[in-house]
Order: structure tokens, then sequence, then C-alpha cells
């Protein structure tokens, strides 16, 4: 009797299954390889180290006002985080599906909450949110995201899952949105 696993056929489910843990496995290498090798802190990180710190920016952007470097205007990229807040709140209104989030996007999370920076595509809308029109009022839109974050640390009943992310705690929930922050602020300059 021949017992060699190349002899054993595999089923669907099971290629399937071992697909995946190969692809988390190297996922989880080169994640772990890219914290070791750019695991400093960025300097927005520093200005959006903590929930006070990050509305002293935002109270801030009244009297100096930014600009960014993106396609989003300064009240636009505020209106998309004001919405990610909301959202962990009450909802996304599109998941990815389960096993994401549970296994690659965990690992996505667990790897930028290590080396303390996200990075995303930063014109990339959240899936399934209305379409945020340019060219707002800054006052609104910064009332928007301090409001927004006002009402996420009063916060105390159970928090949406993350469209990407799943499950998140308060304070990894406070991290991701701190560190979304920090991601779009690479692309803004002082006016």
């Amino acid at each position: 009797m021949n017992t060699d696993l190349e002899d054993v056929p595999l089923s669907g489910n099971r290629r399937t299954l071992l697909v995946g843990g190969a692809l988390l496995a190297g996922t989880a290498a080169a994640g772990v390889g890219y914290v070791a090798t750019h695991s400093s802190q960025p300097i927005a990180m520093d200005v959006f180290s903590d929930l006070a710190r990050a509305m002293r920016t935002l109270e801030h952007l009244r009297e100096t006002p930014l600009h960014t470097r993106s396609g989003w205007d300064l009240a636009h990229v505020l209106h998309h985080c004001a919405q990610s807040v909301e959202y962990s709140l009450d909802g996304f209104p599109q998941l990815k599906p389960a096993w994401f989030r549970a296994s690659l996007g965990a690992m996505a999370f667990a790897v930028f909450s290590a080396r303390g920076k996200m990075s995303h595509g930063l014109e990339e809308p959240i899936p399934g949110a209305p379409t945020i029109a340019s060219s707002q009022p800054l006052d609104a839109a910064v009332e928007h995201l301090m409001g927004a974050l006002n009402r996420f640390e009063r916060h105390g009943a159970a928090l949406a899952p993350h469209f990407a992310y799943g499950a998140l705690s308060k304070s990894e929930y406070t991290r991701a949105h701190l560190m979304h922050l920090a991601n779009h602020w690479e692309l803004m300059d002082a006016g």
C-alpha cells in the first residue's frame, strides 16, 4: 500500500484549504518581514497619536487649512474619514466575505498595527458608501469628522465589524481610525 501524499487525490475543499493555508503563511511571512524593515513611525502618526491630539489637529485646520496632493480636496478627505468612524458605530454598507475578514483582513490590520502605519488607496471610497461631493465647505467637514470622533469616543456599546479587518475592540478601532487619518495626512501640505 503506497501512502505517498502525491498519490492521494485532493478534493476541491482540501485543495482550497491547502492553497489558502499556503497563501496565508506566505502573507504572514511577508508581513513580518515588512514590519521588521519598515517599522519607523511616520510624522503624521505623531499628530494622530491619540484622539485628543487628533481633535486639536482638526480644530487647527479652521485657522490653517492644508492642501492635499491627492485627487481629493481636504473637505472630501475629512468626510471620508468621518464616514469610516460612523460606520464603525453603525455598520459598514458592504463587508468583505467572512473568510477574508477572518484571515487576510485581520492579518493586514495586525501588520499595520505592528508597524504603526496604515497604507491603503488614498482615493478609494469605502465600499458601498455614498459618493462624497468635492468642493464642500471645510468648516462643515471639520465639524463632521470631529462630531464622528466625539460620538465614537462616547460610544460604550458593541462596535460594528470593519468591512475588511473584521471584529475590532474599541482600542483597536481607535488605532485604526488614527492610522487612517495619519495615512491621509501623508499627502497633506501647508497652504
